[in-house]
């Protein structure tokens, strides 16, 4: 059975972020996810999860300038202590939210430093997250993003993903697979779901090209579906998606493929 979620950073846009709560419920979701929650006090989000019967699944750890077109934090030498303040923010907001998991986004190697130096301050920073979110019993997810979106981002494919994995050793870290990124990335969607799925703790998607809402480009969302609700995957499957039109109109998929 496939646990659904919708991203609330990416679809419902059409009205600000504390409106976005109601519209999920409204749509027929018990569970979302926000990429950087922290525009929003703990207690207004804490109000909209009950006031709507919410649960929330998964944020991002925040990830500096990332989003404004830097390097983010996660894989930068020397921003280490900006990292650990940013784990710590993520941690408040999990735990007071009953937030299951949290993703660190490695971010991009800066133009003026080399690999490895990023690379290995990349798995320090994974590791000490790994240490600090079991004490809260939060698993810690990392994602691989595209290197045609964003150019020089550390973890682009699901061989880097796997490297990491090996060079962190800690039981509890999993890959956050978006099936949009992936398909940007010529990997088979599908047999990459096969062959990773223990070690994948959260699969997001979108159709590619275009990261709109599924069958509206190139990726075959029936055979993904399928297999995901009889596979050994119990972790949440997200709606991550750019809405064409407007949101409400963007879920014929939910009917197609989860109509009770």
């Amino acid at each position: 059975m496939i646990q659904l979620a919708v991203n609330l950073s990416m679809i419902f846009t059409e009205v600000p972020l504390i409106e976005r709560f109601a519209l999920a419920a409204k749509h027929g979701f018990s569970t979302v996810e926000i990429q950087f929650p922290y525009e929003l006090s703990i207690a207004d989000i804490r109000t909209q999860l009950d006031l709507h019967h919410l649960t929330l699944c998964l944020i991002n750890v925040p990830a500096g300038d990332l989003m404004q077109g830097g390097n983010g934090i996660a894989g930068v030498p020397g921003a280490e202590v900006q990292f650990s303040q940013a784990l710590e923010l993520a941690i408040e907001y999990a735990t007071a939210l009953a937030v299951p998991q949290v993703n660190i986004l490695a971010g991009k190697q800066p133009i003026d430093a080399d690999l490895l130096p990023c690379l290995n301050t990349l798995a320090n920073n994974l590791k000490y997250a790994c240490l600090k979110l079991a004490q809260y019993r939060i698993q810690p997810v990392f994602e691989m993003i595209n290197g045609i979106d964003m150019p020089r981002f550390l973890i682009q494919n699901i061989a880097q993903a796997q490297e990491m994995l090996e060079a962190v050793q800690h039981p509890a870290l999993k890959m956050q697979f978006d099936c949009y990124h992936m398909a940007m990335m010529q990997e088979n969607v599908l047999d990459a779901l096969k062959e990773n799925i223990a070690q994948i703790g959260h699969i997001q998607f979108a159709d590619c090209p275009g990261r709109h809402q599924p069958d509206t480009a190139d990726i075959h969302f029936q055979e993904i579906f399928e297999y995901l609700k009889t596979s050994s995957y119990l972790g949440y499957v997200a709606a991550e998606y750019k809405p064409i039109s407007d949101s409400a109109a963007s879920f014929a998929w939910k009917n197609n493929y989860f109509a009770k």
